[in-house]
């Protein structure tokens, strides 16, 4: 299973280093490691460092920060080769660069294979953004926003509600389908980005829908012990695609050998190897999430189940 990679993006200011320090230190129980342009911006309290050598913090709770040394596939592999290795890379891109070359190496096939772009989340400042007349039309701006498969915005305690509200139908407007979400001091949660929980045991009919562990969320797992067909499966999340913040699944696909990978986050599905599959688990696994109310189970299920081979 490939390593999970979230790509922070955003303006100057707009609280990406404290989106990060957030991540590294929350309780979120999962080993991170953080790449980033300036350790100097990581706000570590020194009872949580446990070692620093090699242009790398350890901290106490498992998780590592390292800056970027010249290549990013470089760290990347420096990265990987740690013991034990972190279940999830957090990269911090700068203020003033576009993401989408970082976006497009990260899909390449070889890299994808070790550490696999998991989903780009875009920090945007709310409180300068409603003190503005009109969204910015700076280009670069513009493509950081564009490449974000989430939107938070951040410093959202400063801002009223009125104004909160109309930032967002502003950028939904500007940048359709992409999920907003609302930060404070940076607090954002990685159950979204970091997500791995595929049902195990099998289970053709989908049960009631539980509440995902972030409030106004909920999430979906549905199972089947027979193959599905590649064309129908594809046909299915085109139609559901607008109703989910992400998708995750091991699928087993009609006259093909081999498992695979599929994830989908806002605009982006990707297909990619199969870890060996568990003792004991469903060939097809899939785990739909989306905003509370967006999901129709009884829908979903009637569509996966036309699925099957």
């Amino acid at each position: 299973m490939p390593v999970p990679v979230l790509l922070v993006t955003g303006f100057l200011g707009a609280g990406k280093t404290t989106v990060i320090n957030h991540l590294l230190t929350a309780p979120h129980g999962r080993r991170l490691a953080a790449v980033v342009n300036d350790f100097g911006a990581i706000n570590i309290d020194a009872e949580l460092l446990a070692g620093n050598a090699d242009g790398m913090v350890a901290l106490q709770n498992g998780c590592i920060c390292c800056t970027l040394q010249g290549d990013l596939l470089r760290t990347l592999s420096l990265l990987l080769r740690q013991e034990p290795a972190p279940e999830g890379i957090v990269i911090e891109t700068s203020g003033v660069s576009d993401p989408a070359e970082i976006v497009r190496s990260l899909l390449d096939p070889v890299i994808w294979r070790e550490a696999a772009l998991d989903s780009v989340l875009c920090v945007a400042d709310a409180q300068a953004l409603s003190a503005q007349a009109a969204l910015p039309e700076d280009t670069l701006w513009l493509s950081q926003l564009r490449a974000g498969d989430f939107i938070i915005l951040n410093k959202a305690d400063a801002v009223t509600p009125a104004q909160l509200a109309e930032l967002r139908v502003r950028l939904s407007t500007l940048i359709p389908g992409r999920t907003i979400l609302e930060g404070h001091h940076g607090r954002v949660p990685a159950e979204l980005f970091f997500t791995d929980d595929l049902p195990a045991a099998p289970n053709r009919s989908v049960p009631a829908v539980p509440r995902f562990p972030t409030p106004n969320f909920e999430s979906l797992s549905w199972t089947s012990e027979r193959p599905l067909s590649l064309p129908r499966f594809q046909a299915a999340v085109s139609r559901l695609a607008p109703d989910l913040v992400r998708a995750k699944g091991i699928l087993c696909f009609d006259g093909q050998a081999r498992p695979m990978l599929f994830q989908m986050v806002g605009q982006r599905a990707t297909f990619g190897a199969a870890p060996p599959p568990s003792p004991g688990a469903a060939p097809v696994r899939l785990v739909f999430i989306a905003e509370i109310g967006r999901l129709q189970p009884d829908r979903v299920r009637e569509m996966l189940e036309q699925c099957v081979a």
